[in-house]
């Protein structure tokens, strides 16, 4: 791969990046709530472990978010009628950035609440 091709492939990802935040509803919801994490992170001052684990759980809810949206488009160019096996596909889809926001929620109440209280 020549260093064009591999500045090309960052501008499709950044392509990407910019179309999941413009069309997707929950995504823009993930992406203000990670702005306001990253503020309340700087403003308690965390320690170096604390911003691991909040980036990671970013990066993971982003990530997934993203390859949902990916599966989502994917099966509506397959077929734009109700198919079972889609919608499963879909939902399961659905639910893997649901546990994963779950699970970063539950990241984020273990490192903040000591903090407020």
């Amino acid at each position: 791969m020549n260093l064009k091709s591999r500045f090309d492939s960052f501008g499709y990802a950044l392509r990407g990046l910019a179309d999941l935040l413009r069309t997707q509803p929950n995504a823009q919801i993930h992406a203000v709530v990670t702005v306001c994490v990253l503020v309340s992170g700087w403003w308690f001052h965390l320690a170096r472990w604390e911003w691991v684990a909040i980036v990671l759980c970013i990066a993971l809810v982003l990530a997934l978010e993203a390859m949902n949206t990916a599966l989502e488009y994917l099966a509506d160019q397959v077929s734009t009628e109700r198919r079972p096996l889609i919608g499963k596909a879909k939902d399961v889809a659905a639910a893997a950035v649901f546990l994963c926001a779950l699970g970063a929620v539950v990241v984020g109440l273990i490192i903040f609440i000591p903090k407020l209280l």
